[in-house]
């Protein structure tokens, strides 16, 4: 998986890749967030600010669900 942090604007978009490993293993993953006020996240890992703060975003094997990864995802206000 990329970078275990992120940070993303209120109302902009940041990706989450994730790999599972072997390459062979099925790389079926689900996203889910600790904190849909401060970030929603698609089935597709992209992550939208919607309010300050922060949330953790997780990222779990479809096929072994206790095979996760958490990527910590800061959300700042915009800055214009």
């Amino acid at each position: 998986m990329d970078s275990v942090t992120k940070s993303v604007e209120v109302d902009s978009t940041v990706n989450i890749t994730a790999t599972v490993e072997p390459p062979e293993a099925d790389q079926a993953v689900t996203f889910s967030t600790s904190d849909t006020s401060s970030a929603t996240v698609t089935a597709a890992g992209v992550v939208t600010g919607v309010a300050a703060g922060a949330a953790t975003i997780t990222v779990a094997s479809k096929s072994k669900p206790t095979v996760k990864a958490e990527v910590a995802v800061t959300v700042t206000e915009n800055e214009e």
